[in-house]
């Protein structure tokens, strides 16, 4: 998949692409053609750069029925010529969820298209599964034949149906014509489910793959060998040694996180920090400059995991490297540092925005930093990682910093999040946005009211403003 190519944030585009509040209240102010223009530009290409994490589908939505926007644009997406050559769900997926929200709503039209297109569609089970949530009994019977006829009678097209009917995220479909009379639907997936049930009981009773000796040597070969495979193991193996290492092990485990093989080496630094054994700070720290970068990898990710006072220490020793053991120490600092290291993580946030823009990755962990110690001069640069970034959980756990840390907040970026895509943004909206602003008052009435809104974010509405809400 390409990296989706994200506008500036200053644009109505660059907006909607980010799922920003902002972006709806733009769109409604736009000429309608260039804000529906945009949204379909989001919709057929998405801009997310994690889609199976990042929400926007509710978002555009709504803001299809705010703008009374037609679905033909969609339409020729999912039905076009791309839909036989290329099958990645992230093709249509987005457009799909959003003609789920949109038949959530009473949309005719987007309850036809995702029929139509479950019956003919190479992205069918997402559609199925969008269906099983919003349609009718009689709408899925209506399916069932051209569904079933992608799989072809014969062993072969049985083994995919049986697949297909043990792995479907949502079950309602599969059960209702399970009850179907006709031989062609009900007696067929019947025995799919017969036989999913029989494979699902056969990989429990005899799991696949190999198994570590039970000795500490016998682990680390097997970790060895795994790495030697391309499979790491660096995590079961370190649990493996927690079940068999006594205390006699411990020179051979401290031998292997100095100077073992690879898979060894890893293993053994991820088993002694979950001990927090005294000696794995100074192995992290020697294995984090090694030539192997597999090894260094796995010495930084064992220390991110160490909790208590000596990784913290070390931690405001380290912060100051420029590798990503630097990286990981400011992390540790922004979770677990205590007032002390406030100028530490503030120094480290300022740099890695300035160093890898507004959506590094580390951004995650000191964003959070900042609003646990309450640094209130983070504030403006959490305000400029809010309006750059491109990733909406970046910017909901940047909007709960800013709740923590600016003033400003209530008035300010707290009203645009009400109508943010993530629903985590959207209740840090509902408990701290000013309710003296017109805007505020009627959205939040508009949420408390709302049956495709999460529960958290609607409780947090009525927490906020009382049982006196006139709805």
């Amino acid at each position: 998949m390409f990296e989706p190519v994200i506008a500036p944030s200053g644009t109505l585009l660059g907006l909607l692409q980010r799922g920003r509040g902002d972006g709806t209240l733009h769109a409604l102010a736009a000429p309608r053609a260039e804000a529906l223009a945009a949204l379909n530009h989001c919709v057929l290409s998405d801009p997310r750069h994690d889609w199976q994490v990042e929400n926007r589908s509710l978002y555009y939505a709504r803001l299809y029925l705010d703008l009374h926007g037609g679905l033909g644009e969609i339409e020729a997406h999912l039905f076009g010529a791309e839909d036989l050559f290329d099958t990645e769900e992230n093709r249509t997926g987005l457009a799909l969820a959003v003609l789920g929200h949109l038949a959530s709503y009473g949309r005719q039209d987007a309850l036809t298209l995702l029929r139509r297109y479950a019956a003919t569609g190479t992205n069918w089970a997402w559609a199925l599964d969008e269906l099983a949530l919003r349609d009718d009994d009689a709408g899925l019977r209506s399916i069932a034949l051209p569904v079933l006829d992608r799989f072809p009678a014969g062993a072969e097209g049985d083994a995919e149906l049986a697949s297909a009917v043990r792995d479907a995220f949502e079950p309602r479909p599969w059960r209702l014509w399970a009850e179907d009379r006709r031989e062609a639907v009900g007696a067929r997936v019947r025995a799919a489910q017969e036989r999913g049930s029989f494979d699902r009981w056969q990989r429990q009773m005899r799991p696949s793959g190999p198994r570590p000796g039970w000795s500490v040597q016998a682990v680390f070969d097997w970790a060895q060998e795994g790495l030697e495979r391309g499979t790491v193991l660096h995590g079961p193996a370190a649990r493996c040694l927690t079940a068999v290492a006594g205390p006699e092990d411990r020179p051979l485990i401290v031998e292997a996180a100095r100077s073992g093989p690879d898979g060894a080496r890893c293993a053994a630094l991820h088993y002694l920090a979950e001990s927090r054994d005294p000696a794995v700070l100074d192995l992290i720290e020697a294995a984090a400059g090694s030539d192997s970068r597999t090894v260094a990898e796995a010495a930084v990710a064992a220390f991110e995991r160490m909790c208590g006072e000596p990784a913290v220490d070390r931690a405001r020793g380290w912060v100051h490297r420029p590798d990503a053991l630097g990286a990981a120490a400011a992390g540790v600092l922004a979770c677990r540092g205590g007032a002390q290291d406030a100028t530490l993580v503030l120094g480290a946030l300022r740099e890695t925005v300035r160093s890898a823009g507004p959506d590094a990755t580390a951004l995650y962990t000191l964003v959070d930093g900042a609003g646990r110690l309450g640094i209130a001069c983070a504030a403006p640069v959490l305000r400029h990682v809010y309006r750059e970034t491109a990733s909406s959980q970046l910017r909901g756990r940047t909007a709960r910093a800013l709740a923590a840390t600016d003033p400003t907040f209530p008035t300010g970026f707290a009203v645009e999040c009400l109508w943010d895509c993530e629903e985590t943004t959207r209740e840090v909206a509902a408990q701290h946005a000013e309710t003296g602003d017109v805007r505020v008052a009627e959205r939040l009435r508009r949420l408390a009211v709302d049956p495709a809104e999460e529960a958290e974010v609607q409780t947090a509405v009525r927490n906020r403003i009382g049982p006196d809400l006139q709805v």
